[in-house]
């Protein structure tokens, strides 16, 4: 299925690229993620998905596969698998960035292909979640990134071993055209001193992620899914005890 959203941000349009670029930053703002490792230019983490007492948690990777600083356009695969196997998800993700007065429109096409008992519910209430998720990620990148708040707290955040730096250098080449320049500041600069070091695991020490729960996201549009399969599941049940009541009586007067 294809969704199309959009959100903004009260920074200029520069800004906002090399922030979205610094993907270990930002996992933080997006409910129900946690960036877990990272290995070069891959991104590793899980995401938690709740429906009533359902929760579903997909464990996947993240890759920025082409970053287009001229059109400040960045397209992202990402791809997980429910850690129960009941399902898997893939998304490629294209995010537009275009100068709003003095902020940032960043418009989201995102083709998601999902699978299992989040599947159920199509694309009107994945819409809908991905609209109010959104919402939820801006607000949390303005309050804990944009901010300035955030600087200190990532810094903190990352693996100690590891310098960390804001991946601005990042955002200056495309990263399908030159690899090398589309790698974190942070692995950058620790390959300067010893190359092998970029190809190794950096294991990220975030809080575990609280699931999004889809009755609290999206309640109106979950609910109209699922009170028609309660009420044809209530109705089949009634179905099936008056068959047998009826069967009982026959069987009564036979006797």
């Amino acid at each position: 299925m294809k969704i199309e959203d959009e959100f903004r941000v009260a920074v200029p349009v520069d800004e906002a690229w090399n922030v979205l670029l610094d993907v270990e930053r930002i996992a933080p703002c997006m409910p129900g993620a946690q960036l877990q490792e990272i290995e070069g230019e891959e991104y590793r983490g899980i995401v938690k998905v709740k429906v009533g007492p359902i929760t579903a948690q997909y464990k996947g990777t993240a890759r920025i596969v082409e970053a287009r600083e001229p059109d400040h356009t960045l397209i992202l695969k990402a791809e997980g698998r429910d850690t129960r196997g009941q399902g898997n998800a893939s998304a490629t993700v294209t995010a537009t960035l275009t100068p709003d007065a003095d902020g940032t429109v960043v418009h989201i096409d995102t083709d998601l292909n999902i699978t299992g008992k989040v599947a159920q519910f199509g694309r009107g209430v994945m819409a809908d979640v991905s609209s109010k998720l959104l919402g939820q990620f801006a607000t949390n990148l303005e309050r804990d990134v944009l901010s300035g708040n955030g600087a200190a707290s990532s810094s903190s955040d990352t693996n100690t071993n590891t310098a960390s730096t804001p991946s601005t250098t990042a955002a200056t080449t495309p990263a399908s055209a030159t690899p090398a320049s589309s790698t974190p500041a942070s692995s950058t600069q620790a390959s300067a001193s010893a190359p092998a070091e970029s190809t190794g695991v950096r294991k990220i020490d975030s809080p575990e992620a609280q699931p999004v729960d889809l009755f609290d996201t999206a309640g109106n549009a979950v609910a109209k899914r699922v009170i028609p399969i309660v009420v044809a599941l209530v109705a089949l049940l009634a179905l099936r005890a008056m068959r047998r009541r009826r069967k009982r009586k026959k069987q009564s007067r036979d006797e």
